[in-house]
């Protein structure tokens, strides 16, 4: 019986393929859902701590990532200027990026929302200035 259980216990431990519980391999990463939304949480109290708000501010939304896990990231150690300059630029450049993309998404839709035709006639004309030959 007992060896019943420890072959079914060595099966099961197979199908588990070494990247699937990375959060043991990486320090201070959240081990479970509960551990995630409590960091979450502390995010959340810590911004509102700070900025005075009763609520998280809209821009944890708006600029993504970036400001979560460097918030989360500074609470377990300082990060030192000599650490900021060896930063990968390239990777930098792409959060940029992404927050720009998003910022620009959100500014089209104010757009419409506040003037839909004069909106929806700027991208006509663009598209037709784009058939245009040159």
């Amino acid at each position: 019986m007992l060896g019943e259980a420890v072959d079914y216990f060595l099966k099961v431990d197979r199908g588990y393929w070494p990247g699937l519980f990375h959060c043991y391999d990486v320090a201070h990463l959240p081990r479970t859902n509960n551990d995630l939304e409590r960091a979450f949480g502390s995010h959340r109290y810590h911004e509102r701590r700070a900025t005075g708000r009763n609520g998280a501010r809209p821009a944890l939304v708006l600029r993504g990532a970036a400001p979560l896990i460097a918030g989360l990231a500074t609470r377990h150690r300082e990060v030192t200027a000599t650490e900021l300059a060896r930063a990968v630029r390239g990777a930098w450049r792409q959060v940029r990026s992404e927050r720009e993309t998003r910022r620009w998404r959100r500014v089209e839709r104010h757009q419409f929302r506040r003037n839909p035709d004069a909106y929806l006639k700027r991208l006509e004309d663009n598209i037709h200035q784009s058939r245009l030959p040159t």
